[in-house]
């Protein structure tokens, strides 16, 4: 059966169109923009994302299911706990507001412990992690960003196909950040080069850690295969789409209280402020990268900064970047 094209509604751009000389906000983003082929290891590459994306997801099936069958036990949750929070907070404290934007300056221990966490967390080594984020805030939702939901424009099928891509789909595409442009302190940091190679095997010991430690609570590997299960891999595919829903939701939905640069569309999102440790306040973020601090406002809870706070009165970070009254009025709308 031939196949037809339906005519684009007047006022609507078509994915295919060529764009415009200069990103006016609305367009499809240039096809192949930022595109740098991984060379002969991209097949690798597309089948170890997706097993990191998919093997979660089966997990929570898998999970699904023995909960009906009531196989779960009070161990399981308490380490999915202990490292959903130390995972989290290695993305968060020390990938994101470390490493990659500078709010603090932490003692070399605490420096790789964070990075050691963050990376158990399965999004990636750490100086990929950075390099990609720094990437992100340097063409925040215009092209050349990486996972920006306006990719395929603001019409409503360029917006869903958008969400999608923002949320794991930008996972997939031949699109390689070079380190060398966007972490050059971290290419030339021994410390982030260790952590960085040791990234296969941190994934390992995250997985792991769960089984041998539920197996040595219970007393039998039934209840080590249980806590893999829930304090591994359901742990790992809670904490991925948090992440993942601060790159899409955070740019589609929410509040925007903060003055951010053109065509930033970073919004606040409270639901995800706990789950996330307060990186859902992402419009403020975008409006002050470097702050330490993304929750200010009354009843924004930000665990990240409490930790940052915590270190800094036990004397592990310094040079803490606190937003002052003048630095949130000033950016403020």
């Amino acid at each position: 059966m031939a196949l037809t094209s339906t005519p684009t509604p007047r006022g609507v751009p078509s994915d295919n169109a060529p764009p415009p000389a200069v990103y006016d906000g609305t367009s499809p983003f240039p096809i192949g923009d930022s595109r740098t082929p991984r060379g002969g290891g991209e097949r690798l590459y597309v089948t170890v994302t997706a097993v990191i994306v998919v093997l979660p997801f089966v997990a929570l099936g898998l999970a699904g299911w023995l909960l009906w069958g009531r196989l779960i036990h009070p161990a399981d949750v308490v380490l999915a706990g202990v490292l959903y929070i130390v995972t989290g907070l290695g993305v968060t404290v020390g990938f994101h507001r470390g490493l990659t934007h500078g709010g603090y300056r932490a003692v070399r221990p605490v420096r790789v412990a964070l990075a050691v966490a963050g990376s158990m967390s399965f999004q990636g080594d750490v100086i990929g992690w950075v390099a990609t984020h720094r990437r992100h805030h340097a063409f925040t939702d215009r092209p050349g960003d990486p996972h920006s939901p306006y990719r395929y424009g603001t019409h409503l099928r360029g917006q869903l196909r958008g969400l999608f891509h923002a949320h794991v789909g930008w996972l997939f595409r031949s699109e390689a950040t070079p380190a060398e442009r966007f972490a050059p302190d971290l290419l030339a940091d021994r410390d982030m080069r260790a952590v960085s190679r040791a990234f296969p095997a941190l994934c390992f010991l995250t997985l792991a850690l769960p089984f041998g430690l539920g197996w040595a609570i219970g007393g039998s590997w039934v209840y080590g295969v249980t806590a893999l299960l829930w304090a591994g891999l359901v742990r790992i595919a809670l904490l991925h789409h948090v992440t993942w829903s601060v790159n899409s939701l955070c740019h589609l939905i929410g509040d925007r209280p903060f003055r951010t640069r053109r065509h930033d569309r970073a919004t606040n999102l409270w639901p995800l402020a706990l789950l996330s440790f307060g990186e859902s306040w992402h419009n403020m973020h975008h409006a002050d990268p470097t702050s330490a601090r993304h929750g200010v406002d009354r009843g924004q809870i930000d665990p990240s900064a409490a930790t940052i706070r915590l270190l800094e009165r036990l004397g592990w970070v310094s040079e803490v970047h606190w937003p002052t009254a003048e630095r949130v009025t000033a950016r403020r709308l």
